[in-house]
């Protein structure tokens, strides 16, 4: 039988800066919760609005692997490395810190807030060379099946790369549809999260931002009760 764990939107950890209103899925700066350090190989969740002309400073990061999905607005991203550009709704950026960057996230618009998730996994590799990758994925393409964002890094497939056994999809499941995803293998989980939208998971509602980790399975399918996007993260259970 398959291990599962519900995380409800509102159960996620709090913070308000006045320029930023963050909630995180798993404890992360001011917020700890013992039961909710991580996920397998997923270390991060956050689910960041930034209000205009403000942003993160400059500011290290080494040996993990930081993803970026922008939902609404612009995210300005600059770093040691020598990148410098905007990152939009459809966009996604990987960012491998391995041994050592410095980057800056800022609003990219003065009079619009925007609205991003930025996800940290555990690399399988450490002290590698950092790299970025970037790219727009089409809405279009996801609708009614699972499109790949993120992949693992010596995989020959359309997903950005990571130093991690890992997979992050996204999909938008049409009212009375259901999306079926097969585990790559029995020590992997599946994280399951709610944009927007409702849909179940053998009869576990997930509202928008609500989210479902299931492990010890071979499978999962998810029905959407109304138009739903989700992303899905494929992670080791350990790490």
């Amino acid at each position: 039988m398959s291990n599962t764990v519900f995380h409800a939107a509102d159960s996620r950890g709090k913070a308000n800066h006045g320029w930023l209103t963050a909630r995180h899925t798993f404890s992360f700066a001011g917020y700890h919760d013992p039961s909710r350090v991580h996920f397998g190989a997923m270390r991060v969740l956050n689910d960041d609005i930034v209000a205009g002309g403000t942003g993160f400073g400059r500011h290290p990061h080494d040996n993990m692997e930081i993803i970026t999905v922008v939902l609404d607005g612009a995210l300005e991203h600059a770093d040691s490395m020598g990148h410098k550009q905007a990152i939009l709704p459809n966009e996604v950026q990987v960012m491998s810190a391995g041994t050592g960057v410095e980057h800056s996230e800022y609003n990219h618009n003065k009079d619009k807030a925007v609205n991003l998730l930025q996800i940290w996994i555990f690399p399988n590799k450490h002290n590698v060379q950092p790299r970025y990758d970037q790219r727009v994925f089409a809405a279009e393409d996801r609708v009614n099946k699972l499109q790949l964002l993120v992949s693992p890094i010596d995989n020959n497939d359309e997903g950005l790369k990571i130093h991690q056994d890992a997979w992050i999809y996204r999909t938008t499941v049409e009212k009375g549809s259901s999306i079926a995803h097969q585990l790559h293998s029995k020590d992997h989980g599946l994280y399951v999260f709610v944009i927007n939208g409702k849909v179940n998971i053998e009869g576990q509602k997930l509202n928008k931002r609500d989210a479902e980790g299931i492990w010890n399975t071979d499978a999962v399918i998810i029905n959407a009760d109304e138009t739903s996007d989700v992303i899905l993260f494929e992670v080791p259970m350990t790490v």
